[in-house]
């Protein structure tokens, strides 16, 4: 099976048949955004992921959209494809997630009487790939910042991890309730385990630093420890972890394990929370 393939595969599990379909030309797909009614014409060439996929034109833009509307929109997925390819890297999963945010910017802008639809695009154009700025509903309005790992699919299940820092377990949990609440997605995911450590300065100078660590398996045995160790392997701290698995009908058995380490460690990394890494090497003799 080619890498595109398995990305096919991986991204129809975690959205829907019908968000990525095949034409009768060789390597031209409709992708079709979640939640919003633009259709793109999408061509991968035959090396890919060594070379980058191309966007040939929008497909629709949904009903009673502004002139020009469809050219922005063409506009804005080709500079977010541009951020989020990098070579020999699949780069799906991380366009239609950073679409998702920005169009889910714009549908807001429409409903102000009066916006410019191109100011409200420039603001947010220039975000950073594979990082994902998700509102927490809380009284003080926190926010966070997820970095989301490449999706991994083993047997047809699909794993994708993503981490963000946090300083105190209510706000752990304020994000990932928020998550759950605002990413249909993912909430249909057949677990979602979660890990967190968090180390604070006492109130009372002469106390000792306040630690907390926790973990959810949510259904998944024991892999929510899996995940506590990970970070206490890696020396991260202040830092909250999610695995999301999609069940694909095959059980795994230890093997799942490896794979949720791996995705999760891959978002750690990503996200610069990786303390071993930055330790200085033992000098040799």
């Amino acid at each position: 099976m080619s890498e595109l393939d398995s990305e096919i595969l991986a991204i129809k599990a975690i959205y829907s048949e019908d968000v990525l379909r095949s034409t009768n030309q060789d390597g031209l797909y409709i992708l079709s955004i979640p939640s919003h009614s633009v259709a793109l014409r999408l061509r991968f060439p035959p090396d890919y992921p060594a070379v980058p996929p191309a966007i040939d034109g929008v497909e629709s833009t949904g009903d009673a959209t502004p002139k020009g509307y469809g050219s922005l929109i063409l506009e804005l997925a080709r500079g977010t494809l541009g951020q989020v390819w990098n070579a020999g890297d699949v780069c799906l999963y991380d366009l239609i997630q950073e679409l998702e945010s920005l169009l889910e910017v714009q549908t807001l802008s429409h409903d102000k009487e009066g916006d410019n639809i191109q100011d409200e695009m420039q603001e947010v154009e220039g975000m950073e790939p594979r990082t994902l700025s998700t509102p927490v509903a809380s009284e003080s309005d926190l926010s966070s910042s997820w970095v989301v790992s490449a999706p991994t699919i083993e047997k047809k299940s699909v794993f994708v991890a993503r981490a963000c820092a946090v300083s105190s377990p209510a706000q752990a949990s304020a994000y990932v309730s928020n998550l759950l609440a605002t990413d249909k997605k993912l909430a249909k995911a057949t677990h979602n385990i979660t890990a967190y450590r968090i180390r604070s300065s006492p109130i009372i100078p002469s106390d000792k630093e306040l630690v907390y660590h926790d973990c959810n398996d949510d259904g998944e045995t024991a892999a929510g420890g899996r995940l506590l160790h990970l970070l206490q392997v890696m020396d991260v701290w202040n830092v909250l972890v999610m695995v999301s698995r999609w069940y694909g009908g095959v059980k795994l058995g230890p093997d799942r394990f490896r794979i949720i380490s791996a995705v999760a460690r891959e978002a750690l990394v990503a996200g610069g929370f990786d303390q071993t890494s930055k330790a200085p090497k033992p000098k040799k003799n």
